[in-house]
C-alpha cells in the first residue's frame, strides 16, 4: 500500500466513525507513527509502506481513544509532553497559568514555585524552562500520572525541578515543602455528579484528575486553608465555568487582591491572587 492510499484509507475510517477533523487527525497520527512522517506525506506519496502499525492507531482513534493518547504526546506552550492513560491531557487554556507566571516572575530571582496537582507536569516544567534560576516543585499523587510526569521532567533536561509524590490535601510541610513564592494549579474541578455527562473522550481521562467533589470546589478549599498560608507571593489556578466568584471569596482571606481571567472562549477560567 502506498502512502497516499494509506492516508486515504485512514481518513475514510475516521470519517465513518464520526471524527470531524478526520483529514488532519490522520496526518497527525501518520507523523507520530512514521519516522520523517511529514516528509513522507509531502514527497513520498507513491512509496510503498507497511500499514499495520498505523492502521492499528487509526482503529484506536476510530474507537474513541483520545487523539493525544493515540499519538502519545501533545503540545503545550510550544513543547511536546508525553501523555497516555492515567494523565490529564494538556489544554490550551491551561497556558494562562504559565502566562501569569511569566509576568509575576519576570523581575524576580531565585523564586520557589509549586505546581500542585501537576499531572503531566506541563505547567511546572514550562515555568522551570522559562526561569532556570527558580526552583520548581511538581506535586502529584497519582502513580499513573507520576510515570508521565517523571518522563517529561527527564526529557526537559531541567535541573531545577523537584518531583514530589504527594497529596494536595496535606499541607506543604507534610509534602516536604517550606514557604514558596508562587502557587500554580489546575486541580480537579468537575462536580462529581456531572462526570457522567462529560464528552465520551473526556470520560476516558482519569477521574482522579477531573472529580472536584460534590460542588467541584474541594481542592480550592484545601488550597485556601492549607497552601496559601505558606505562599508569600501569588497564586494562579484554573477553574470551571461559574466557579470564580466562590474561589475569590475563599482566597481573599490570604490575598490582598484577587481577579478572574477569561480564556480564548470568553469563559472565566482562572483566579489569580496577590498574597497580603
Amino acid at each position: 500500500m502506498t502512502v497516499n492510499q494509506l492516508l486515504k484509507n485512514a481518513i475514510g475510517i475516521l470519517s465513518d466513525s464520526g471524527i470531524e477533523n478526520a483529514q488532519n487527525e490522520a496526518r497527525w497520527i501518520f507523523e507520530a507513527c512514521f519516522e520523517n512522517g511529514r516528509e513522507l506525506m509531502f514527497f513520498g506519496g507513491n512509496k510503498e509502506i507497511n500499514p499495520e502499525a498505523y492502521l492499528e492507531k487509526i482503529s484506536e482513534r476510530a474507537n474513541g481513544r483520545p487523539l493525544q493518547y493515540v499519538i502519545g504526546s501533545w503540545d503545550f506552550f510550544g513543547e511536546e509532553f508525553s501523555v497516555g492513560e492515567g494523565v490529564l491531557i494538556p489544554r490550551p487554556e491551561t497556558e494562562m497559568l504559565v502566562e501569569f507566571a511569566q509576568e509575576f516572575l519576570k523581575d524576580k530571582k531565585n523564586s520557589i514555585v509549586v505546581d500542585l496537582c501537576s499531572g503531566s507536569g506541563c505547567i511546572g516544567i514550562t515555568v522551570a524552562r522559562l526561569f532556570p534560576e527558580s526552583k520548581v516543585y511538581l506535586v502529584e499523587k497519582s502513580e499513573e500520572a507520576l510515570f508521565f510526569l517523571c518522563r517529561n521532567v527527564e526529557n526537559s533536561g531541567c535541573g531545577n525541578i523537584t518531583v514530589v509524590s504527594g497529596d494536595a490535601f496535606l499541607s506543604p510541610a507534610e509534602n516536604g515543602i517550606d514557604e514558596f513564592d508562587l502557587l500554580l494549579s489546575n486541580p480537579p474541578y468537575i462536580p462529581s455528579d456531572e462526570l457522567s455527562s462529560l464528552q465520551s473522550e473526556v470520560r476516558l481521562e482519569p477521574e482522579m484528575a477531573l472529580d472536584g467533589g460534590c460542588d467541584g470546589l474541594d481542592f480550592y478549599r484545601t488550597i485556601a486553608e492549607k497552601w496559601l498560608p505558606s505562599c508569600k507571593g501569588a497564586v494562579c489556578i484554573e477553574c470551571g465555568e461559574g466557579q470564580t466568584e466562590k474561589i475569590e471569596k475563599m482566597f481573599s482571606i490570604h490575598c490582598k487582591e484577587t481577579y478572574p481571567q477569561k480564556d480564548f472562549r470568553n469563559i472565566l477560567r482562572t483566579v489569580c491572587g496577590i498574597i497580603r
